[in-house]
């Protein structure tokens, strides 16, 4: 950093509901100089005292004290936060504590930019696209439409007890459902069952094995899944994704079955935004990765629409990217 700190820089950040990312970087070319990571940043759930601690964490990692008088702008996408509206809690809350956090580093950039997570995302496709469909697929699952960078309408992305169909969350959810209804006999028989019980630790005796589930191992089963499953909290039964996308693996029916269904779901949610043929669709979340267990299945029903999946690993770049733009002029 040393050789560039005559250059006028900016900060991008990618604050979501694990943790919060900070990239300085040039304001001419983007080029990136230093990077760092703290807590949740969810504008929403995390208080503003300790959204502000995780800023000043993050964004004091990637700026040395020396290049901060530099900082001459600052974009962050925050989880819980829209740049659709600076009224709504979870922007004030954003803003407020992003407005902290520099001050207490020493830096007094020209313009802060504040948006969504998902917002930033969507920036972080190539040439910085200002209009399109973002869709998020992770433990949670939603779908945007952005227009002039500022999401305009929703779909999904209503949180575990109501929505985020095909999720990740879902997707585990189901894994345990099956594993149940096999055990009282209203299910497929499914190796999730052995696969879910060995997490939770249900003793060997009553997993099913090669020979006849007995009714009283069935019973024992049950009995223990279920007070497990409740003593934690629910957000957690996405752990047990990884399980579906392996059983899946090994020709699984029931799981095979479980990550269709996602697809679909995450295709109907897609749907509901009215795409046009050919509109880009740009999405991020651990299951469209390059690796992603619904990746093909999603890629192929979307095709079918007209619409190629054009994925981002998270918004540190767009944040970046938006965050020159408001240098330059651009506060859309």
């Amino acid at each position: 950093m040393s050789n560039d700190l005559n250059q006028e820089c900016v900060v991008g950040l990618d604050a979501g509901g694990t943790r919060t990312r900070a990239v300085l970087a040039a304001a001419e070319d983007g080029c990136v100089f230093g990077e760092g990571a703290a807590g949740p940043g969810n504008a929403l759930t995390v208080p503003v005292p300790r959204l502000t601690e995780n800023l000043v964490e993050a964004i004091g990692q990637a700026v040395p004290e020396a290049a901060r008088a530099r900082v001459v702008a600052v974009a962050g996408g925050f989880a819980g936060a829209t740049a659709a509206s600076t009224e709504e809690p979870g922007h004030v809350n954003a803003r407020t504590a992003l407005t902290a956090a520099l001050r207490r580093l020493g830096i007094q950039a020209d313009r802060i930019r504040v948006c969504s997570d998902i917002e930033a995302a969507f920036a972080s496709a190539p040439g910085t696209p200002s209009d399109g469909l973002a869709l998020v697929a992770g433990t949670g699952a939603v779908a945007l439409r952005i227009t002039g960078r500022r999401s305009t309408a929703t779909v999904d992305g209503d949180g575990w007890l109501l929505g985020d169909d095909g999720s990740g969350f879902w997707i585990g959810r189901s894994a345990v459902r099956a594993a149940l209804r096999m055990a009282d006999g209203r299910g497929t028989a499914t190796a999730l069952a052995v696969s879910v019980g060995r997490v939770l630790g249900v003793p060997d005796e009553a997993l099913p094995g090669d020979g006849d589930w007995s009714r009283p191992h069935r019973e024992a089963y049950r009995m223990h899944v279920l007070p497990a499953v409740m003593a934690e909290l629910p957000i957690r039964l996405a752990r047990f994704a990884p399980l579906v996308v392996e059983a899946a693996e090994e020709k699984d029916i029931v799981a095979e079955g479980i990550l269709d269904q996602a697809a679909e779901q995450l295709t109907d949610t897609v749907r509901a935004l009215n795409p046009s043929h050919g509109e880009r669709i740009v999405a991020t979340g651990g299951l469209l990765g390059p690796e992603g267990p619904l990746t093909a299945a999603l890629t192929a029903r979307l095709h079918a629409l007209g619409l190629t999946l054009d994925w981002v690993p998270d918004g540190c770049r767009g944040a970046v990217a938006l965050a020159r733009l408001a240098y330059g002029g651009d506060d859309r």
